[in-house]
């Protein structure tokens, strides 16, 4: 337990292990769904990178599945490229648990950790879900309502390091679990976002499906996984951004967002029920 609480690796790039993220419990895990990445075109490793995963979902499995492991062929994709899913620091805190996701790569999602990974240089990448705990609470099937219009610190962090942006959007992340209806203005609503603002994370009332049931579980369902990876938003390098060179980037990462949903929505999204919409 004292070693949990002095060991910095989280803050500075993590264990990352390829042979225990390339285990083939992994493939097993993807194939569940199935999890599979889109790539559209080629990243050169000679800059840094900070890839923003879009949903949230209710735990983000497409995340964990292409930028925490190898089951979706990342590092084959794009070679030379070291990713880091990022997470909050409190699942640092818990002993085994938090060895098993450091040889994943994972690292904390602190400014701090940030920075340190993209210091490292050439290659060096970090996957944030940028929508966070908010956008959990808007994962229902068949939308896509993201909250992103106020997330200026990612964008202020690319300009820092000179990291260019890179968009990802997981078609399906929203349809693996069932949600119980929390419509702003709700009595539901209000309390998870009270929940929220006490204890730093939401607390979803989901269920999936169950191990000898379709109808009631904690079981993720069988639904297809698309991580699409767009085309990167290059950034220049600047210490000190204002928040108009910092909207500037903003808009044309939004931009590209779009352009991946308006290409792929009708084949990845077909039984959707509503839009790609930016509700914060």
């Amino acid at each position: 337990m004292i070693f949990v609480y002095f060991d910095k690796a989280p803050e500075h790039g993590g264990r990352s292990n390829h042979w225990f993220r390339s285990c083939l419990f992994w493939r097993y895990f993807a194939d569940y769904y199935p999890a599979s990445m889109k790539k559209e075109q080629d990243l050169p490793a000679d800059r840094p990178y900070i890839f923003g995963y879009h949903p949230h979902g209710v735990i983000s499995m497409g995340a964990l599945a292409t930028f925490a492991t190898e089951s979706t062929g990342f590092s084959a994709a794009f070679p030379g490229i070291k990713p880091h899913l990022l997470t909050l620091a409190s699942n640092f805190r818990m002993p085994f648990y938090r060895d098993i996701i450091l040889m994943m790569g994972v690292c904390s999602v602190s400014r701090n950790s940030c920075s340190n990974i993209l210091k490292q240089g050439k290659g060096s990448s970090i996957c944030i879900v940028v929508g966070g705990a908010a956008e959990s609470l808007a994962a229902h099937p068949g939308t896509a309502d993201l909250t992103l219009r106020k997330r200026l610190g990612f964008i202020k962090l690319a300009i820092q390091h000179g990291a260019d942006l890179v968009p990802v959007f997981s078609f399906g992340e929203n349809d693996i679990f069932e949600q119980m209806p929390n419509q702003r203005g709700t009595m539901t609503y209000k309390l998870q976002k009270r929940f929220q603002a006490m204890f730093g994370f939401t607390l979803p009332l989901f269920h999936g499906r169950g191990m000898l049931n379709y109808n009631l579980g904690l079981m993720p369902y069988r639904r297809r996984i698309v991580s699409v990876i767009g085309r990167p938003v290059n950034v220049v390098q600047c210490d000190k951004p204002t928040l108009e060179q910092i909207h500037e980037v903003q808009k044309r990462y939004i931009d590209e967002l779009f352009r991946i949903w308006e290409t792929y929505k009708d084949a990845f999204a077909a039984n959707r029920k509503k839009e790609l919409n930016i509700i914060d």
